[in-house]
C-alpha cells in the first residue's frame, strides 16, 4: 500500500501558440498563420486592412508591381527555394515598376513556383507570405504595425519552442517507461496471473514513480482536478518530465535487483529531491519518512 505525503503539482500552463493553423492578434487586428512543409506563413491580407480595409488585396497587388519589391521576393527564392524559376523571374524583374506592369499573388506563384508566397481560397483565404517576407510588407504597410507583429510573433514563437521541449521530454518518459513496464513483468508479474491483476500491478508500479515525484497518486491527482483530462504527468513540467524519465530506468535496475516497494519509494523520493534540486532549485519537496 502507498503512503504519501501532502504535496501539490501546478497543472501545466497551456498558453496560446502558434499552431498549424492559428490567429494571431496584433493591436486588436485578428492575422491568420499557417504552417506549411515546416515554414510559418502569416496573412499579408490580413496585414493589409490596415491601409485598406475593404479591399486589401489590391494593397497586396500594389506593393507586389513595386521593382524593389519583385527583387526582395526573387533573392529570398534563390536562396530558400531550389525550384524557383529562374529564367521566368527575369523578365518579370525588367518590367516591375512601369506603369504597365501588374502582379498578384497568384500570378506570381504560378509564373515562379514561389515557396515564399502561397494563397488559400474559401473561408480563412487569403495571401500568406512567408514570415520574413511578411515583416518586409508590414513595414511597407506601416513601420509601427511591424514592429508590434514581430514582437508577438516572436513571443508566441518563444511559447511554441517551450511546449515543443515539453513535447518531447514526454515522449522521452513514455519511451523509458517501457523499459521500467519490462522490469515489472520480468520480476513482478507471475504467469498465472489474469491480464486485469497485471494492469493492478502496472498500475501500482506507477504510483510509485508518481508518490516519489509528485507526492500522490494518479488517483488523488484526478480527484484534486476532476475538471482537468489526461492524467498527472500530462501536466507536469519540463523539468519534472527529466527527472521521470531518470526514475523509470532506476526504478527499473531496483526492480531487477530484488529491492522491495517501500525500500524503492523511499530511495525514489530522495533521487527525485536531489534532482529537482539540481535542475531547478526546488527545496520543497517533501522526503517520504
Amino acid at each position: 500500500m502507498l503512503v504519501c505525503p501532502i504535496n501539490t503539482i501546478t497543472p501545466l500552463n497551456k498558453e496560446c501558440t502558434m499552431k498549424k493553423n492559428d490567429v494571431i492578434t496584433v493591436k486588436d487586428v485578428r492575422i491568420k498563420t499557417i504552417a506549411k512543409n515546416g515554414i510559418d506563413y502569416i496573412c499579408i491580407t490580413d496585414i493589409a486592412r490596415q491601409k485598406n480595409a475593404r479591399e486589401p488585396k489590391d494593397v497586396v497587388k500594389h506593393w507586389m508591381r513595386q521593382k524593389n519589391t519583385l527583387e526582395y521576393l526573387g533573392l529570398w527564392e534563390r536562396l530558400y527555394n531550389p525550384f524557383f524559376k529562374g529564367a521566368e523571374f527575369g523578365p518579370l524583374l525588367a518590367q516591375a515598376g512601369s506603369n504597365s506592369f501588374t502582379m498578384s499573388p497568384s500570378r506570381w506563384v504560378e509564373l515562379t513556383g514561389s515557396i515564399g508566397i502561397i494563397t488559400k481560397n474559401g473561408a480563412g483565404g487569403g495571401t500568406f507570405a512567408q514570415q520574413d517576407i511578411a515583416f518586409k510588407f508590414a513595414n511597407w504597410v506601416s513601420v509601427e504595425f511591424e514592429l508590434y507583429l514581430v514582437k508577438e510573433f516572436q513571443r508566441l514563437k518563444s511559447i511554441e519552442q517551450k511546449e515543443l521541449g515539453w513535447t518531447a521530454k514526454r515522449e522521452l518518459s513514455k519511451i523509458n517507461y517501457r523499459i521500467h513496464t519490462d522490469a515489472i513483468l520480468h520480476n513482478m508479474i507471475p504467469q498465472e496471473v489474469s491480464p486485469a491483476q497485471a494492469n493492478f500491478i502496472y498500475a501500482e508500479e506507477a504510483d510509485v514513480l508518481n508518490v516519489a515525484l509528485f507526492g500522490m497518486t494518479a488517483k488523488q491527482w484526478r480527484e484534486a482536478n476532476p475538471n482537468l483530462k489526461g492524467n498527472i504527468r500530462d501536466y507536469a513540467t519540463i523539468n519534472e518530465l527529466i527527472c521521470l524519465a531518470n526514475m523509470e530506468s532506476i526504478n527499473s535496475m531496483l526492480i531487477n535487483d530484488g529491492i522491495s516497494q517501500s525500500e524503492r519509494l523511499i530511495k525514489l523520493n530522495q533521487i527525485a529531491i536531489h534532482q529537482m534540486v539540481i535542475l531547478q532549485g526546488d527545496k520543497n519537496r517533501l522526503l517520504l519518512r
